[in-house]
Parts: C-alpha cells; sequence; structure tokens
C-alpha cells in the first residue's frame, strides 16, 4: 500500500491539511522525465543516480521544443519538475540519514507543500526536433513531470564567498 512509505517517523509532523487542496497558481507541464527509476529502486539523490551510471532523457512537448534552441550537448542544465508521488502535507522530517530532524526547508526531500525538484545535470545529447534530451542522470521516478529548464551559469549560479578574513 503506498500509504505506508509515507508513514510518520518519530518526530515528524504534518500540516494537518493537503496544500493540493487550496492551490493559488496555475503551473504547465512542458514535457516529462523518463529515467529507469520508480518507487522500489530510486536513488534518494543525483549523486546516487550519477553513481549507478544510469542516463535519462527529457521528453519536452510539441509546442515547448523551439525553447530547446541554443541548448548543445556538453551544455550543463537545471531540470525544475514536479514530484507528483510525494506527500504534500508533511512540514517536519525525520530523515533516516540524519539522527535529528528538520523543517522541510532545510531538506532536500522532495515530500514539501509543493514538490518542486531541482537537478544540475548535463546534456548528452540531444534531437531539438523530437524534443529529447539525453542528460547524465536523474532522480526521480519515469514520467516525472517537467516544470522548466534553464541553463546552468557559473558566473550566475554559484553562491559568493562568504568567508571574510578579519
Amino acid at each position: 500500500m503506498a500509504e505506508d512509505r509515507f508513514a510518520l517517523r518519530p518526530g515528524e509532523r504534518r500540516l494537518g491539511f493537503d496544500p493540493a487542496a487550496h492551490p493559488r497558481a496555475q503551473l504547465t507541464f512542458i514535457g516529462r522525465i523518463r529515467s529507469s527509476w520508480g518507487p522500489e529502486n530510486c536513488p534518494k539523490n543525483l549523486m546516487r543516480a550519477r553513481d549507478s551510471g544510469q542516463t535519462a532523457t527529457v521528453e519536452i512537448d510539441l509546442p515547448y521544443r523551439a525553447g530547446l534552441e541554443g541548448i548543445a550537448p556538453g551544455d550543463r542544465v537545471l531540470l525544475l519538475y514536479w514530484m507528483d508521488h510525494a506527500p504534500r502535507d508533511l512540514i517536519r522530517q525525520v530523515p533516516r540519514h540524519r539522527p535529528e530532524g528538520a523543517g522541510v526547508f532545510a531538506l532536500r526531500s522532495p515530500a514539501r507543500p509543493n514538490p518542486v525538484s531541482l537537478a544540475a545535470v548535463v546534456c548528452t545529447a540531444i534531437d531539438h526536433a523530437a524534443g529529447r534530451m539525453q542528460i547524465d542522470a536523474i532522480d526521480c521516478y519515469d514520467g516525472t513531470p517537467l516544470l522548466d529548464i534553464k541553463p546552468w551559469l557559473p558566473t550566475v549560479d554559484i553562491p559568493p564567498d562568504t568567508i571574510t578574513s578579519g
């Protein structure tokens, strides 16, 4: 039963309502991600997905394919995708890999009020006309809805050094 996967661990807390029942914005999925992963074997993060050696494919729906213009093999891109199987009402979690719990905004867990995930990936091949981009790895289930693709820019996407000498 899928509900058992989302049973609360000691120290976890639910919101008391389902954020999906109170939509305030409308999103459009532009495609989907094709991967080898499902609920029984999905890696917990992108690093583990890369370690597996499994690649994935991003499929862009026909009206959005022109948006792939300018992306080439070797480019680094950011994928924003909707973890549609994740619970949305967990506000505090106790991950198995951490001794202490934390609020969802301090975690990378897909279980959150808006299950948007972000992955920095490498385009390994692209067919612009077919709307298919091969990527080096991904940590989501096959068929996960895709929200957006953005270029990864080192001049913009790396936080400034916060260590100062005194």
